[in-house]
């Protein structure tokens, strides 16, 4: 399955839609070069990662990544990834080094 593309967040764990979606549709954009940016609610940034087994899910892949950014106008940084749980769907996990984190699904713009 290929990661790169478009996400459109549609759900997270931790924030309703008004405030993920609060200035942007909230996404998450992979290229080929295993890099790309994602937006959601206030938090913003640039990532790297890398697909990698998963062998929690009998083997299917993942791809994991750190990103920085910012918070509300503040330095931010962390780690997440994403997996596939149908073709066009991913879910996954953000997390904000010594903040908050969040699952959230997403679909293929």
């Amino acid at each position: 399955m290929d990661f790169i593309g478009t996400w459109h967040i549609y759900e997270m764990g931790m924030w309703d839609e008004d405030y993920f979606n609060m200035e942007v549709q909230a996404y998450i954009e992979i290229e080929s070069n295993n890099r790309g940016d994602f937006q959601f609610g206030l938090v913003a940034g640039g990532l790297s990662g890398r697909v990698v087994d998963d062998v929690d899910l009998e083997g299917k892949k993942r791809f994991e990544f750190t990103w920085s950014g910012n918070d509300e106008c503040d330095p931010a940084s962390g780690s997440g990834w994403v997996r596939f749980t149908e073709p066009n769907i991913l879910e996954g996990e953000f997390r904000i080094h010594d903040g908050d984190d969040s699952t959230f699904l997403a679909k293929r713009a």
